[in-house]
């Protein structure tokens, strides 16, 4: 354990080394070993079709520099934080995705995000590499002011359209956002990234580098008001977009999403022998349209109730033997028009034969839920729209849940949550349909402005709206399950809390590299003596080691006498002490892994080996922290 975060070029490699070890000398790529591997003359000019900008090197540069950073909890800003599977961390996001790559990798079922817009007004973070070093850019996205909070001023950078790097910038800053996020997918995982024209084009051309063109779902459209722009010159623009990519297509199954109330409650009106098992129906001509080519078998007389026999004008949908089948389970309809004419339909009914809820295929284009819907709830939660302007609705993040997660069950994560609309859109949709979705959000602790209504209200950052935000709709939620019949004893299984953590330098000293002199040496050895930092916690190195050993933050956690038993029996780490005594007891529980601190032996090299030996002897994995 290095304690740096995961390399995601390095994985690669090791897992390209694994399928093709003949095209590696020195453990590095021999390019024309893997030519002839692959039988294929690849050439790497310059009149390939590639995307490119100003800064790109530099931001995949930016990208495999590895974080030595961690999250450390904050209990006190949580709810039921021992037991609940959501999470909220305070932090850069791009250090935050690195952090979690470990842990994470290859297992968030849904990402979405709304990322600034390059509207031409946004400040937002991205690696300015025409003026400054990689070490200046790690320095400034943590420049804090004397109250601990992000320094706008050193932290952002202005993109406006005058800039010579307008589009590069915002390319530079979303790329290796991007590329991490990808890791983070399974392999049947899908991501969904709101955008409007200043960006959908390069943004198009980005995810198909980073996710594959052949990976391209669809491009939904979201009409997001029905009226206004007055001021707009030429056309009234009223939507945005979302392109939708999958982790791998052929992973993919077919997408399918719940019938809305509103279209339940309008169409499926109708009721007949099957409604306990079946529910309501609705009808639909068995006649056949003139798309559909002639057969002769589908044509023939069905006969009324009244005994007439009903010939179709041009051919059924459906041939005798499956009509007579449905007839015999009641499920045709027949209908009388006021000239005495019959006409039979099928019927469709809303759940199927074993009583579950039909569902439907989704559209690209989202309406009737618009903007001001987003902002209605912002209303609706703190009393004041002007708390956080724009929101997403709630409608619409449900709508694109419910097409990332078909099973109810899945990690959904948002690294741009803004006041956090897609965690109030997962705790709703989980009280609707009684799912297990859990939601990761990664907030930057950007500053409020001091003049606006969010400042006056007490939230000095957009974190803190975000986390007051899902506080106050669990408390909705509670409120609204008080006093309910729980018919289906479901009532106090939804995961009603959220864990929040901080981004944090790691609680472990680590070598600086860039040493000039020799007095820079010696002060370097004094200090890593004692490598652990004196101000850390033990629940702040516990977290740090676990994600670092890629275990995920929800994590179950046992404690006794400073030995904290993970997830059973998976890893036990010894924090505190060490001594015979707790090797005996350690042992006893047959953990897969013992993590333990090279500082708890005091120079004891006797009993650093007999652990370890014992540890050997009873087959268990043993790893000694020494950083």
């Amino acid at each position: 354990m290095d304690g740096k975060s995961m390399n995601a070029t390095e994985e690669k490699l090791k897992k390209l080394k694994e399928i093709i070890p003949e095209a590696f000398t020195e453990n590095k790529i021999d390019w024309e070993k893997l030519k002839a591997v692959l039988g294929e003359d690849i050439e790497f000019k310059n009149e390939r079709y590639v995307l490119n900008w100003a800064g790109k090197s530099e931001a995949f540069r930016v990208l495999q520099t590895p974080t030595t950073a961690t999250l450390i909890p904050a209990k006190e800003e949580s709810v039921n934080f021992n037991t609940t599977e959501n999470i909220f961390v305070e932090g850069e996001n791009l250090e935050v995705l690195k952090v979690l790559q470990k842990a994470y990798f290859g297992k968030i079922k849904m990402i979405y995000i709304d990322p600034p817009y390059n509207t031409g007004n946004d400040n937002f973070i991205y690696p300015d590499k025409f003026s400054e070093t990689k070490e200046d850019y790690l320095s400034r996205i943590g420049d804090k002011d004397e109250s601990g909070y992000l320094t706008r001023e050193g932290l952002f950078r202005k993109n406006s359209k005058d800039s010579g790097h307008y589009h590069s910038n915002w390319l530079s800053m979303m790329y290796p956002r991007l590329f991490l996020a990808r890791n983070l997918l399974r392999d049947d995982g899908v991501i969904f990234v709101s955008i409007d024209d200043n960006e959908v084009h390069n943004l198009r051309l980005l995810m198909n580098e980073v996710f594959g063109e052949e990976n391209f779902i669809d491009c939904i459209i979201w009409k997001k008001r029905y009226g206004g722009g007055a001021k707009e010159k030429y056309l009234i623009s009223l939507h945005e977009y979302a392109l939708v990519y999958a982790k791998s297509l052929s992973d993919l199954a077919e997408i399918y999403i719940p019938l809305e109330k509103d279209s339940i409650n309008r169409y499926y009106k109708l009721k007949d022998k099957n409604y306990s098992i079946r529910g309501p129906y609705r009808t639909h001509p068995l006649e056949a349209t003139k798309s559909m080519g002639e057969r002769k078998n589908l044509v023939f007389p069905i006969t009324a109730p009244d005994g007439s026999n009903i010939q179709p004008k041009r051919q059924w949908l459906w041939s005798k033997e499956r009509v007579q089948e449905a007839l015999n389970k009641g499920e045709l309809a027949f209908i009388k028009s006021k000239n005495g004419e019959w006409s039979v339909h099928t019927k469709q009914y809303l759940k199927d034969e074993n009583g579950e809820v039909r569902k439907d295929k989704a559209f690209s284009i989202i309406d009737n839920v618009y903007t001001q819907h987003g902002t209605n709830e912002i209303i609706n939660l703190f009393g004041n729209a002007q708390i956080f302007s724009f929101p997403k609705p709630v409608q619409f993040l449900k709508y694109i849940i419910n097409i990332g997660i078909q099973d109810k069950d899945g990690i959904i994560i948002d690294f741009f949550p803004g006041s956090c609309s897609i965690a109030h859109a997962v705790l709703e949709i989980n009280k609707q349909d009684d799912g297990n979705r859990k939601f990761i959000c990664v907030q930057l602790p950007e500053k409020t402005d001091e003049k606006s209504e969010a400042y006056k209200a007490g939230y000095k950052t957009i974190a803190e709206i975000g986390k007051e935000r899902i506080r106050r709709v669990i408390k909705k939620i509670k409120k609204e399950q008080e006093g309910k019949l729980d018919l289906d004893g479901n009532a106090g299984k939804q995961d009603l809390g959220f864990k929040v953590f901080k981004l944090k330098e790691s609680n472990f000293k680590i070598w600086r590299t860039k040493i000039e002199n020799e007095e820079q040496l010696v002060e370097q050895l004094q200090q890593h003596l004692e490598p652990l930092d004196e101000h850390a916690k033990t629940e702040d190195v516990l977290y740090e080691l676990l994600l670092k050993s890629g275990v995920p933050l929800t994590a179950k956690i046992e404690e006794k006498d400073g030995v904290y038993i993970v997830n059973d029996d998976e890893i036990a780490l010894i924090l505190e002490k060490i001594n015979t005594k707790i090797v005996k007891t350690v042992i006893g529980v047959k953990p897969h892994k013992v993590i333990t601190l090279d500082r708890l032996f005091n120079n004891n090299d006797q009993l650093k080996t007999n652990s370890a030996l014992q540890m050997k002897d009873a087959g268990i994995e043993f790893k000694v922290v020494w950083l």
